[in-house]
């Protein structure tokens, strides 16, 4: 009962006290003035601003809004993409001594100054991401570091923040990328050395017989991106968030199409929840394909729907572009699967450009092969014949050849190898 533990009075109609009177009235007013200052705006501006996070860049100021936007704008220029040169000296390494190229910070430095200063690459370019190596290095032409060159050029420069990637332990070889420790302090050197936006890369891998990605992975890779745009708006950097879907795995067209709805849905509610301001932010995403080993075939224009299917279930219109990643895929698949989404492009308003690395560098580098240096000007030659291919299909109108873009089932290939 409402009664237990309290001793009734004895007399049923005795008066209070005085004492009991004031005891009373001030018990009431400490309570009346608890809920005033619950209720106060002005008493209560965390939870105010609590409330408000969904709303995007509650903590940023106006003109930090604006510059981000602004970013954003630029990077999502139409018929223009992104150059991607952010290999670390390692895997750039890698790669120079496949072609009998030697690796050196000189080198790289070379091989860089020509991705940004190759004659028209301009036209074709809003931005150029940079491993933290390059964002300190100058070019040799007029002696100006290389965030300058570009943006002498209208080429937004930018950065790779992160660091190594590490296994998940129990998750079948699900993994997460490192490097949010101390991410502020680098993010607000790399604004200083020019660089105005960065792009985190959360890799995972579809591989249905071991069920990853795990609903762990997902969680913890898109929930890092947040934190990651969050940090990087707060420093003045436009965040690209760039959950990377392997193309590798024997998983159908219509499995990836599954999986890269529940990674992105993840990633969107994720970056709301964090507060990040998502008309300042870009999506880097994966192009949705079967795996390499996956038996059945599909059409390029299969291919090109499934992306913008799965566009349309989550990616926010506030974002005003995707720059896909090439991911292993040849010049000629990528391109003539970007044309044919921007072709249909559905119901989205977003602008759907290239973010690519492999597909344009590797042809440039095979120019180096038996030649033991880099070949510099028939590099930049080629490069800007491929920035050309991959700008006409950001605008939808790369028409390329019978069969690219298609995936040729591995079960068809081996009745065209016998058949041949």
């Amino acid at each position: 009962t409402f009664s237990s533990g309290v001793k009734k009075s004895t007399k049923s109609n005795q008066s209070p006290t005085p004492s009991q009177i004031r005891t009373n009235k001030s018990s009431t007013m400490r309570l009346s003035l608890a809920l005033i200052l619950i209720a106060s705006p002005l008493n209560n501006a965390f939870t105010m601003q609590m409330s408000l996070r969904s709303t995007g860049g509650s903590h940023l100021t106006k003109s930090q809004k604006l510059e981000l936007e602004k970013t954003a704008a630029a990077v999502a220029t139409p018929g223009k993409g992104i150059t991607a040169c952010d290999e670390g000296p390692g895997t750039i390494g890698m790669r120079f001594e496949a072609v009998g190229v030697e690796n050196t910070e000189e080198n790289r430095r070379k091989y860089r100054q020509m991705l940004f200063e190759a004659d028209g690459c301009e036209n074709y370019l809003s931005a150029a991401i940079l491993d933290p190596e390059t964002l300190y290095q100058k070019s040799s032409t007029d002696d100006k570091l290389f965030p300058q060159v570009l943006t002498d050029r209208g080429i937004v420069p930018g950065v790779k923040p992160h660091l190594k990637i590490y296994t998940l332990p129990g998750t079948n070889g699900d993994t997460v990328m490192q490097g949010l420790d101390s991410l502020n302090v680098r993010a607000r050197e790399y604004y200083e050395a020019g660089a105005r936006f960065a792009k985190w890369r959360s890799p995972l891998v579809i591989d249905v017989a071991n069920g990853c990605p795990t609903d762990l992975a997902i969680r913890a890779n898109m929930h890092d991106l947040a934190r990651y745009a969050l940090i990087c708006q707060s420093e003045g950097l436009m965040p690209i968030v760039e959950p990377d879907v392997s193309l590798s795995g024997c998983h159908t067209l219509e499995e990836a199409v599954d999986v890269n709805i529940r990674v992105q849905a993840e990633l969107f509610k994720a970056m709301i929840d964090h507060g990040v301001y998502m008309a300042g932010s870009t999506l880097k995403p994966n192009i949705i394909n079967p795996g390499r080993d996956c038996k059945e075939s599909y059409t390029v224009e299969e291919i090109a729907e499934a992306n913008i299917f799965v566009l349309e279930q989550s990616f926010p219109v506030a974002m005003k572009g995707a720059n896909f990643l090439s991911g292993g895929q040849s010049l000629e698949d990528a391109a003539a699967r970007l044309s044919a989404m921007n072709k249909i492009k559905g119901k989205g308003p977003w602008n759907l450009s290239f973010s690519w690395s492999q597909a344009l560098q590797l042809p440039l580098l095979d120019l180096c092969k038996d030649k033991g240096d880099l070949q510099l000007d028939e590099m930049a030659k080629l490069y800007v014949e491929e920035l050309a291919i991959a700008g006409a299909a950001a605008r939808g109108e790369w028409d390329s050849k019978p069969g690219e873009g298609d995936h040729v089932g591995a079960v068809s290939e081996a009745k065209e190898m016998a058949m041949a």
